[in-house]
C-alpha cells in the first residue's frame, strides 16, 4: 500500500492544500480516504485535495510524505494520472 501526500502548498479558500494519491490503485486511495473521513467531494479524478490542517494526521495515519514533483512522477508511472487535457474533455466523476 502506497498512499502519497505532498506538502501543503496549493492556496485556495484561505488555506494551503496537499494532494493525496495512490501509486497503486484508485480503490486503495478511496479506502484510505474513507478510513480517514475525507469527504468524497474532495476527490478530483486522480487525487484528493487535503487542507493543511489534516496533513500531519494523514502522515501519522500512513500516508508517505513526498515532494510535489515526486508525487506527480509516481502518479504518472502508475498510469493513474489524469492530464489537464483529459480534465477538459471529461466531466468531473470518480
Amino acid at each position: 500500500m502506497t498512499v502519497l501526500i505532498d506538502p501543503p502548498m496549493w492556496p485556495a479558500h484561505d488555506t494551503l492544500w496537499s494532494h493525496l494519491v495512490s501509486d497503486t490503485s484508485l480503490e486503495e486511495l478511496h479506502e484510505f480516504a474513507e478510513h480517514h473521513h475525507l469527504p468524497p467531494r474532495s476527490f478530483d479524478r486522480d487525487h484528493y485535495d487535503v487542507p493543511a490542517a489534516r496533513f500531519n494526521e494523514l502522515v501519522e495515519g500512513g500516508a508517505s510524505p513526498v515532494t510535489a514533483n515526486e508525487l506527480v512522477r509516481r502518479l504518472i508511472r502508475s498510469g493513474l494520472r489524469v492530464t489537464a487535457k483529459q480534465r477538459k474533455r471529461r466531466p468531473h466523476s470518480e
